[in-house]
Parts: C-alpha cells; structure tokens; sequence
C-alpha cells in the first residue's frame, strides 16, 4: 500500500492545476509540478515552497509519464492540463483546430493512464482525469474536438480502471467533470464564445448562469476523490452546489 504523500499535477501554472496543486501543499503532499511555461510555473515554485517541484515540459508528452513516476513514486497522478479550444462553428474549423484538444488532453490520459497501470502505480494509488461536463449535455458545438475529446479521457480513465481490477493493482482511476466557468483562461474563452453566438455580453451571459464553479471548489473536489472509496472507475460532476457521483 502506499506509504508516501507525492502528486503529479499537470497544467500546474495556473486555473484549476494551480488551486489542486495549492491545496495538495497545504495538506502536506510534496507536489511535482508539470506545464509549459517555465516562468509562470517559476513564479508558483517560489509561492509554494520546497514542497512544489517545478517540471518544466509537455504532459501529453509520451516518454513524460515513465520518467516522473520512476523517478518520484507519486500515490495522485492528476490529469489537468488540457489544449484552449478555437471557438468557432464546425465548418470553419480546420482538422487541425478541431483535434488540438485531443493531441493534448486524450493523448494525455492515453500516456500516463497506460503507464500508470505499466510500470505500476503502487496499490493504493490514485489516477484522477480532469474532464468536462461539456463532455455531457449535448457536447460543445463551437469547441470543435474539445467535447469528445474530455468524453475520451473519460472513457480513457474506465478502461484503465477495468484493467487495474484486473489484474488486482489496486489503482483507482476516477474522472472528474467541472462545469464550464469563467474562472480559468479556458473557461474565459468558452464563455466569451457563447456570450457572442447567444448576442449576449459576457456579463449577461454569466448572469443567466448564476454561481459558477471555482479553482477551490475543484481542489477540494480533488481531496475528497483522493481520500474517499468510491468505486474504481467512477465519474463526477461538479457544479457550484457541489460534487455529484454519476451513475
């Protein structure tokens, strides 16, 4: 079982990797940090301390996931970093545009899911996809890819969690699904996106929303997968009322 407190977190500069990677700190996890822009992940190292070590690289890159867990052991592996869709309609999409999430988000999940359950994980460990509730509810029709994309990392995370019961690894690998908010740089373009195609302002288009989800509410959402013992496999909404286990 594992005896150790370390997590990966990927797209740990900033939005909801920042607040997971925050909070992990505060609760005496020793953090290893991923995302790709060296000077803003400097800035969260000076922030966080000794226990936030800053790798400066790509998460979806495939030789990435072998190298941090042999090196560190991590027992929470979360797959957080994820591609800024171009919001425009399908047909003004180029392939290329329309698959840039899933070059980053699913090839993500891909790499580290499959070496989770390679290498493995120690028992006990703790696989946790951060995907989209944009995944669900009629998908996410100016994102291009993005929604079957964050759909696949769920289906991703189901598969690898099958094979660790399996073969009797003992690593859960769970999804966790927040709805769209303003709050990240992400979220930011995909409300702009729809406030426009609604004719609404930004303003307009949160109002009618009301409460929105916030890097804290996903953090704690993040804690609570970690310590509880829900079934390997399983999937969450969160809102701002709260955290809801799919069925």
């Amino acid at each position: 079982m594992v005896t150790s407190a370390t997590a990966v977190v990927t797209g740990a500069s900033r939005g909801f990797g920042l607040a997971i990677s925050t909070a992990l700190v505060e609760a005496g996890t020793s953090v290893i940090g991923v995302a790709r822009d060296a000077a803003r992940l400097g800035e969260v190292a000076a922030d966080l301390g000794a226990s936030f070590l800053p790798v400066v690289a790509d998460a979806a890159d495939p030789a990435l996931p072998r190298r941090l867990i042999a090196a560190h052991h991590p027992d929470l592996v979360v797959l957080n970093a994820g591609a800024v869709p171009e919001m425009r309609p399908l047909h003004q999409h180029t392939w290329e545009s329309f698959g840039r999430v899933w070059e980053t988000d699913v090839r993500q999940a891909f790499s580290w899911c499959g070496e989770a359950l390679r290498m493995p994980l120690a028992a006990g460990s703790t696989v946790i996809a951060v995907s989209s509730m944009a995944a669900l509810r009629g998908g996410s029709p100016l994102s291009g890819g993005y929604a079957g994309a964050k759909a696949t990392m769920r289906f991703i995370a189901s598969y690898a969690a099958e094979e660790s019961d399996r073969a009797e690894l003992g690593i859960r690998f769970l999804t966790l699904m927040p709805m769209l908010t303003s709050t990240t740089r992400l979220g930011q373009v995909g409300v702009a996106g729809y406030a426009e195609r609604q004719g609404m302002t930004v303003e307009q288009f949160l109002k009618a929303r009301g409460d929105e989800v916030q890097p804290e509410q996903v953090a704690e959402a993040v804690l609570t997968l970690r310590a509880g013992q829900t079934a390997n496999g399983s999937a969450f909404t969160l809102m701002a009322q709260g955290l809801e286990q799919l069925g």
